[in-house]
């Protein structure tokens, strides 16, 4: 699928993190983030910081968004509820894109966890996302396969596997990263390539319209030399290594969308 768009939130002042952070410098690399995403060739609405919404950057967890439709997340949690909230407002008012809600009750789903191949999707089922949100999934986007795989760690489904290329699958040989690969390997309804990461982190890269985005060799090392050696389709890196402290990575910055229809400035 081509992109044309990305959607990005600016980090609030707000953020709470766990871990020390540097808080303007991971404001920077968001920065360049975004930039890079310009190189790239996408056309990026920034959406203001929200400090009533502290992790309103993580825009990947409201939305899934395919085929001009989207599906916005469901949470028990608040904050993350009034994240999906705002964002179904801004899709639906601002940008003119059809939104389906989630009208099951126990239904829980975050972006994260929801993995396109263009093919296919694949959910995970995890502490974010609960097996009604799958069939939320299915019911929305009916045109393709969708099978719910679960998550035995403690992160979303798209920090441990994502697309690398057409029908090519980034995964890591991390425990966790095996378990979830041999079960979507005997579920899948497509084939697909694998390219193994030594680092677990190192495997939530982002694929766009022939560019493969990943981290910078400091920050995955061992990682970076198989990329070079067995990736032959053109790659960016970036250093996210702050915003990182409190993010799964780059996946979770940035909503991609293609165009179907004139979108309005905000």
């Amino acid at each position: 699928m081509k992109y044309s768009y990305a959607i990005v939130a600016r980090i609030s002042n707000s953020l709470k993190v766990d871990k020390p952070c540097d808080l303007e410098l991971a404001k920077e690399q968001h920065r360049s983030f975004c930039s890079l995403l310009r190189e790239i060739g996408l056309d990026v609405i920034e959406l203001p910081p929200d400090d009533e919404l502290p992790e309103s950057v993580f825009v990947e967890t409201s939305a899934i968004i395919c085929n001009g439709v989207a599906l916005i997340g469901k949470s028990d949690n608040p904050m993350r509820k009034k994240e999906a909230d705002s964002m179904a407002i801004i899709l639906k008012k601002e940008l003119d894109i059809p939104v389906e809600l989630i009208d099951h009750s126990n239904a829980q789903l975050d972006g994260g966890d929801v993995l396109f191949t263009g093919r296919e999707f694949f959910v995970g089922i995890s502490n974010f996302t609960n097996e009604d949100g799958a069939r939320a999934v299915a019911i929305t986007f009916p045109e393709y396969p969708v099978t719910p795989i679960k998550v035995g760690g403690p992160q979303r489904l798209k920090y441990y596997i994502t697309m690398a290329g057409p029908d090519v699958l980034c995964v890591s040989n991390s425990t966790i990263c095996q378990e979830i690969v041999r079960r979507m390997e005997r579920e899948a309804s497509f084939k697909y390539q694998k390219i193994t990461l030594p680092e677990e982190h190192a495997a939530n890269m982002l694929y766009i319209n022939g560019t493969l985005v990943h981290r910078t060799p400091s920050e995955i090392p061992a990682s970076y030399k198989v990329i070079k050696e067995k990736i032959d389709i053109p790659t960016r890196n970036i250093d996210i290594s702050a915003f990182t402290k409190f993010s799964s990575g780059l996946t979770s910055a940035c909503l991609l969308l293609r165009r179907w229809k004139s979108i309005r400035r905000l």
